[in-house]
């Protein structure tokens, strides 16, 4: 991958500010608890909303790098802007409206969820591979976590704002008021950004043929590392404030939003530190040291909802997953993009229907809950991904090392 010009602030600056708007997908978590105590659902009920977000990431995946192909990649990060901006509005509407039943309201959040899922499944596939149009392949892994970085930061603060609002004027939902101006911002922005894409030179293949590059091995592994990463993420955004609620009985779940917060804290951290890293040290490194964070905090979990129900001990857990986990999706998908550059449009679809991971773990890890009778339940789930990512550190030539 080449470089073909110099790239400006004012190019740059409008692609992280749609990074931004893509961490608005993990304020899921932090709305589903809330949802969840202003509506009186069970956790089973609650953790679908989770599902209802990242199944879209599965279904749309594959037709946004179609959309891409046909209509260039700063067009469909354009659409996905669009989407996102429906979404913010429903949850708007359901508490805005004074006397709004629970029934509506329910399935105003429904209906957010499912755009915001579909939205967000469009500018996964779509901004990361615009990026490739402004830096070289040198730099492409570094740039995506700047990126995620920005996203982090998004993340990290949309459940410490909704809790103050929550707090202080009853009104958490605001936050989607916030999520409506900046997306339409961003939206703007990018539009009069001028970002020449370079041609495709690739031929148009079926959905079986790229699905069909699954068959790769590095393209495999790196696809089961991204549901591990983002499963593991989705998990622990909905259960960290579920792990302290079951442990503090009666605790509300504003007090105990500040729980994902820290972890978002240290996923920011893990990206800004991860900028520097990815520059320096090779990919059998950094995924060697994300690993092992992830692994010790399923070992703190677990800890935590059996012998030790200290909350530092939760609080060591958040920020080691937070840290450990958050360079895993920049490191994935570089490394497939790179092992296929030719094909990196269909690459890019494939590595993001890996965020289904986020349908699938938090859903398995409520219904363990409710099998065990406690979040120890939710922690022997996380088990299963960070044992594949020690798996993928231990093996690295299986990745493509040298």
């Amino acid at each position: 991958m080449s470089v073909h010009k110099k790239v400006s602030a004012a190019m740059i600056i409008p692609i992280f500010v749609t990074f931004f708007t893509m961490g608005f997908v993990d304020f899921v978590g932090t709305a589903t608890n809330f949802v969840k105590e202003d509506l009186t659902l069970q956790s089973w009920q609650a953790s679908l909303f989770t599902t209802m977000v990242f199944l879209w990431f599965f279904i749309f995946s594959l037709p946004a790098s179609y959309c891409m192909n046909k209509y260039g990649r700063r067009a469909t990060v354009l659409i996905s802007i669009a989407i996102t901006v429906s979404a913010c509005v429903f949850p708007i509407i359901a508490y805005a409206i004074t006397g709004m039943p629970k029934g509506g309201k329910l399935v105003l959040m429904v209906l957010s969820f499912i755009l915001l899922g579909i939205g967000n499944a469009f500018m996964q596939v779509s901004l990361n591979p615009l990026i490739a149009n402004l830096v070289s392949g040198e730099r492409y892994s570094s740039t995506i976590s700047a990126g995620q970085f920005v996203k982090a930061i998004s993340s990290f603060s949309a459940p410490l704002v909704a809790a103050w609002l929550g707090s202080a004027f009853g009104a958490w939902w605001v936050m989607y008021v916030i999520f409506l101006v900046i997306s339409v911002v961003a939206f703007v922005w990018l539009y009069n950004d001028k970002i020449e894409e370079e041609e495709r030179t690739a031929p148009d293949i079926s959905f079986g043929d790229t699905l069909g590059l699954l068959k790769d091995s590095v393209i495999l592994l790196c696809f089961i590392g991204i549901i591990c990463h983002v499963g593991i993420d989705a998990g622990v955004n909905t259960y960290a404030p579920q792990f302290l609620m079951d442990a503090h009985e009666g605790l509300a779940a504003s007090a105990a939003a500040y729980t994902t917060s820290i972890y978002f804290a240290f996923r920011t951290i893990g990206f800004a530190v991860g900028m520097w890293a990815l520059l320096k040290f090779s990919n059998k490194v950094t995924v060697a040291i994300c690993s092992t964070c992830v692994a010790l905090s399923v070992v703190f979990f677990l800890l935590f909802t059996t012998i030790a129900p200290q909350n530092w001990v939760l609080y060591i857990g958040l920020a080691l997953v937070g840290f450990g986990n958050s360079n895993v999706f920049s490191l994935m998908f570089s490394i497939a993009g790179l092992h296929m550059p030719e094909r990196q449009n269909e690459i890019s679809g494939l590595m993001i229907m890996g965020l289904i991971g986020g349908a699938i773990l938090p859903p398995i890890m409520g219904a363990v809950s409710g099998l065990v009778g406690g979040q120890l339940g939710a922690a022997l789930v996380l088990v299963v991904p960070a044992c594949y990512l020690i798996y993928l550190a231990t093996h690295p030539r299986k990745l493509g090392e040298i």
